[in-house]
């Protein structure tokens, strides 16, 4: 969700939950990673880290170690072309299971290590330290799946793992009439009038998936539907008032979203006579892979990805040094300390088009599973997944561009707004720690002045 799609509907009065926290707090914006793509995100929120320390690249990626493409759902079709099965095991199991670098420290480890109740609801980088038992077991023991997780103290995820018996409908019914909010509603309210956490990721994705469908600029009824949700919450705790003298409340977006009119295919700039090359793709954000076998250079790629309409920035490293290239122009770029070493065209990632570009651009090179070359797509533009499929007439995300990258940002029941200046979703694990007075872990421990200046 972008901050303009919030503010319209708080101004049309479609959003009185919201409306009510806003009244209540602050409101803001901020900057999500890069690739904009919920798996990044939403890890990103976890642990208070970049793609170069949670180590998720994308949507979809090629696991070096294991000499194979992992597929978080793009699309049924993107699934099955991994193998259906596989794509599951990974988007349920594996991302948080195994994926997540068990060197980036999730909020849930830390405020449990702490000794205090965290919460989740349908929050795909989940790590924590209980061990919850699937609700499906002959499912996992038929598909060697696990049978358990480590997720929060209390755990919804689905209808597969619930920590509690809580009466809540069936999650995945009908998204387009927001089932899966409607369920993190039920769930929600259960944990509020048990005051069973001290602190609750409350989850509601359905508007982003009618989003895609619709566009964003197409779909506040689904916002509306989502704000009932929250309201569901709030009346659980008797109002806005009564709710905020016993919880202090974030909202956020993990990323944007803008209309997409036109489609390219990655793969597309590479014949099938190249060896040793593998392109994904996936909404609004490309990697290309250089596989053994392979001739030629990560610049060498960038340059025949560079000649696609749809590619707007082009990323790869070299020499110890990110490059980033657009319209014929190019700038390197590292951090040194906390400074910037910048050479060349300061404007390839100028910073009102592409929001911290540069810290989001060079965190993603610098994760060990990305890409050797990042495409970020151009307005308007987005990459078919491996099945082919797309949101062409709705809305997507992943690129660097501010649309997909800006977020709103609120805050209500803190004696003062809560945000760093500049802030950016990294930024909401250690505000929650500090809330609480725990110590932020190494791995959330990082500078952002030198992006800011």
């Amino acid at each position: 969700m972008t901050p303009d799609v919030l503010g319209r509907g708080l101004d049309e009065g479609r959003l009185p939950a919201l409306g009510a926290l806003a009244d209540a707090g602050w409101t803001g914006q901020g900057t999500s990673v890069f690739p904009s793509l919920t798996p990044v995100c939403l890890t990103s929120i976890a642990t208070g880290a970049f793609p170069d320390v949670h180590r998720i690249p994308h949507l979809v990626w090629y696991h070096r170690g294991e000499g194979r493409v992992i597929e978080y759902g793009s699309s049924f079709s993107a699934m099955r072309a991994v193998g259906a099965r596989q794509a599951i095991r990974d988007t349920i199991f594996g991302m948080s299971g195994e994926h997540v670098s068990p060197e980036a420290t999730t909020v849930f480890e830390a405020l449990e290590d702490a000794g205090l109740e965290p919460a989740a609801i349908n929050f795909t980088c989940y790590r924590g330290r209980t061990r919850h038992p699937i609700r499906l077991p002959a499912l996992a023991r038929r598909n060697r799946w696990y049978e358990a997780v480590y997720g929060p103290r209390h755990f919804f995820f689905f209808n597969v793992f619930e920590s509690e018996r809580t009466g809540a409908p069936l999650a995945v019914r009908s998204r387009l009439e927001g089932s899966i909010d409607d369920y993190a509603a039920a769930v929600g309210r259960w944990l509020v009038t048990r005051d069973a956490f001290d602190f609750l990721v409350f989850y509601l994705p359905d508007y982003d998936y009618a989003s895609h469908i619709a566009g964003p600029d197409r779909s506040l009824e689904a916002l509306e539907r989502s704000d009932r949700a929250l309201a569901r919450l709030l009346q659980a705790g008797g109002g806005a008032d009564d709710f905020l003298e016993r919880y202090a409340v974030l909202v956020c977006s993990d990323h944007g979203q803008t209309s997409v009119e036109r489609l390219a295919r990655l793969h597309d700039s590479f014949p099938e006579s190249l060896d040793g090359v593998l392109a994904l793709a996936s909404n609004r954000a490309g990697m290309v892979y250089r596989l053994p076998g392979c001739r030629l250079d990560s610049r060498a790629l960038a340059d025949r990805v560079e000649e696609d309409p749809a590619a707007d920035v082009v990323l790869f490293l070299e020499d110890g040094a990110a490059v980033a290239r657009r319209e014929g122009a190019e700038l390197r770029f590292a951090l040194e300390g906390e400074e910037w070493r910048l050479e060349g065209d300061a404007a390839v990632l100028e910073a009102e088009r592409y929001p911290n570009g540069l810290e989001r651009a060079w965190r993603a090179l610098r994760s060990p599973t990305a890409g050797d070359v990042i495409v970020s797509a151009a307005e308007g533009w987005e990459l078919a997944d491996l099945g082919g499929r797309h949101h062409l007439g709705g809305g997507s995300h992943g690129s660097l561009v501010a649309g997909d990258s800006t977020v709103p940002l609120m805050a209500a029941g803190f004696d003062e707004p809560p945000f760093p200046s500049d802030p950016g979703i990294t930024d909401l694990a250690p505000l929650v720690l500090a809330h609480f007075g725990v110590p932020t872990p190494a791995s959330m421990q990082k500078t952002r002045e030198a992006a800011r200046a």
